[in-house]
C-alpha cells in the first residue's frame, strides 16, 4: 500500500514516513533532531548494521518523542531490519554512511530488485526522496544518482555535511546539496524541497550544482580541514615550545588571521573549545581513520582531474602514522602525536 503522501508546506495532520540508514557519531545524533523536529504525525524508521545501535535509538529517541505526543499514532520510532524493507516503506530517506562501499551495498539492496512507486502521481515534490550525506567520491555519488533515477525509484540527490558531531549533535551543521536545479522533469524544484528537510538538522544549506557537486565542494572543504587542523596542532605545539600559555596563544591566534575551524572549535588544547573531542580523552569525534579517508578520496578526485595538491601526501603520511599509534581518536589527536615526538621540556599537560 503506498505510503500517505504530503506536501511539506501543508498541515502537519497528514502523516508522512521518514527513513534514516546509519546510526553512527554523526548519524545518532542528526537522527536524533530530525525526529524531534517533526511533526508529531509523522513516523522515524531507522536501519543500522549494529542493530543494537538501532534499538537503543529506538529506546532512548522514541520515548522521548512519544512523550511530545507521537504515542497515539505509533509514529515515534520504528527499527526496519534492512536498508530495503526501510525504503520501501518511507516518502523520505537519509543516509548517513562511512564510506562509498557502505552507499554502494546499501543502494544495491535498496534498487535490486526494483522499488514500487509510492504514489501514482510523481513530481519532484511527490517522489520518493533519497538524501545521501554520506562523503564519497562524486563519481560514485553520480551513478547511485544514474540507477535511482534510470530506474523510477525516486529522486537522489547528495548532501555532505561539514560541522563535525558538535555541529551534528548543536544541529548546526552546513550542508552541501548537490542536485539538478533545472531540466525537464520538473527537478528544478527539488532543491527547494531538500532545503527544508536539511534544516531540520543543520543551519545552512549551500546548492553547490548538479549531482555530485555537493561531493565535490566537500572533497575540497575536508583536504582544507586536514591541512589546517595539522597546522593547527603545529603551531599550537610551537607556541608552547617556546614557552606561551595554551589561553593566551588560542586567544591571539583566533583573534588573527590564523584562526580557523580547528583552532576555534575542535582546539587540541583543554580548556579552550567546550565540548572538544579533547576534553574526552579524544573520542567521539571525527575519527582518524574518517579524515584519512576522506583526504584519499580528494586526492583521487585530484589525481582525475589533473589538480595538483602539494601537502596531500605528506598529510597522508601523518594520518597514517597518527591511525597506526593512536586510532579510534578524533583525528585533532595528531596535537597529541606532535606532543610526543617534540623534545622541548616547557610541555604543557592540557592536551593530556
Amino acid at each position: 500500500m503506498p505510503a500517505v503522501r504530503r506536501d511539506f508546506s501543508a498541515t502537519a495532520s497528514i502523516g508522512a514516513t521518514w527513513g534514516f540508514i546509519g546510526l553512527g557519531h554523526m548519524g545518532y545524533p542528526m537522527a536524533r533532531n530530525l525526529r524531534a523536529k517533526l511533526p508529531e504525525h509523522d513516523a522515524l524508521i531507522v536501519h543500522d548494521q549494529n542493530r543494537e545501535v538501532a534499538q537503543k535509538f529506538k529506546e532512548e529517541i522514541g520515548v522521548a518523542a512519544a512523550g511530545a505526543g507521537a504515542e497515539g499514532k505509533g509514529n515515534a520510532v520504528k527499527v526496519s531490519d534492512s536498508p530495503r524493507e526501510l525504503a520501501e516503506k518511507s516518502d523520505v530517506i537519509i543516509s548517513v554512511l562511512p564510506g562509498p562501499p557502505h552507499v554502494k551495498s546499501v543502494f544495491g539492496h535498496i534498487l535490486h530488485p526494483r522499488l514500487p512507486p509510492i504514489s501514482e502521481t510523481i513530481s519532484a515534490e511527490t517522489d520518493r526522496l533519497f538524501i545521501d550525506c554520506s562523503t564519497i567520491d562524486p563519481t560514485s555519488s553520480t551513478d547511485i544518482a544514474n540507477a535511482v533515477h534510470s530506474s523510477s525509484s525516486g529522486r537522489f540527490v547528495d548532501a555532505p555535511m561539514s560541522g563535525g558531531v558538535v555541529g551534528a549533535r548543536a544541529s548546526t551543521l552546513t550542508f552541501m546539496l548537490g542536485c539538478p536545479s533545472h531540466n525537464g522533469n520538473g527537478n528544478g524544484k527539488l532543491a527547494a524541497r531538500v532545503t527544508p528537510i536539511l534544516e531540520l538538522m543543520g543551519s545552512k544549506v549551500v546548492h553547490m550544482g548538479t549531482s555530485g557537486m555537493g561531493l565535490a565542494g566537500k572533497l575540497a572543504n575536508n583536504y582544507l580541514l586536514a591541512i589546517s587542523n595539522i597546522a593547527t596542532a603545529e603551531a599550537m605545539n610551537l607556541g608552547i615550545g617556546l614557552g606561551l600559555d595554551p589561553v593566551h596563544l588560542a586567544d591571539l591566534i583566533n583573534g588573527s588571521s590564523g584562526q580557523c575551524w580547528s583552532s576555534r572549535v575542535n582546539n587540541p588544547i583543554k580548556g579552550i573549545s567546550p565540548g572538544a573531542p579533547v576534553e574526552r580523552d579524544f573520542e567521539g569525534g571525527f575519527s582518524v581513520a574518517l579524515m584519512k579517508k576522506d583526504l584519499a578520496l580528494a586526492m583521487k578526485a585530484a589525481k582525475e582531474h589533473g589538480v595538483e595538491l602539494e601537502l596531500a601526501r605528506r598529510a597522508e603520511d601523518v594520518y597514517e602514522d597518527v591511525e597506526e599509534e593512536m586510532g579510534g581518536k578524533d583525528f585533532s589527536v595528531v596535537y597529541r602525536w606532535l606532543e610526543g615526538r617534540s623534545t622541548g621540556g616547557n610541555r604543557s599537560r592540557r592536551g593530556r
